[in-house]
């Protein structure tokens, strides 16, 4: 009888602390295991989010909510961070290395299949 008590108060106090663990995690962060996004990913929402709100901000300044100068100074601070985000992306793209011999190959590819188009399409007529 005693056996079966000590066996029960170990699963309660296992399904307790489960349970507590469940109902605190959502307030602790843990960056490490929640950030799954590459850093390409959020440079390119970063992106999309500052030319979406040059956007806003320009039909603000046509309805007239926003002054000329402040209309001025935040355009010029978001294309600034934009500027550097594409010269970012071009810096990266520069850096990869790319097969001369598999793009030849590719383009010759496409020649050939475009000049077998062109055959079959002068034959079709």
């Amino acid at each position: 009888m005693q056996e079966i008590s000590i066996i029960s108060m170990i699963f309660t106090s296992a399904l307790v602390l489960i349970c507590l663990f469940l109902v605190l995690a959502p307030f602790f962060t843990w960056d490490s295991y929640l950030s799954f996004a590459s850093k390409a990913q959020d440079e390119a929402s970063v992106k999309e989010s500052l030319l979406t709100t040059l956007n806003e901000l320009e039909f603000e300044y046509k309805m007239d909510k926003i002054a000329h100068t402040d209309y001025m100074k935040l355009k010029k601070e978001y294309e600034v961070q934009v500027a550097l985000i594409i010269k970012e992306e071009e810096n990266q793209m520069s850096n990869q290395k790319v097969d001369h011999d598999l793009l030849a190959e590719v383009e010759s590819e496409i020649e050939a299949t475009m000049k077998s188009y062109k055959k079959k399409k002068g034959e079709g007529k």
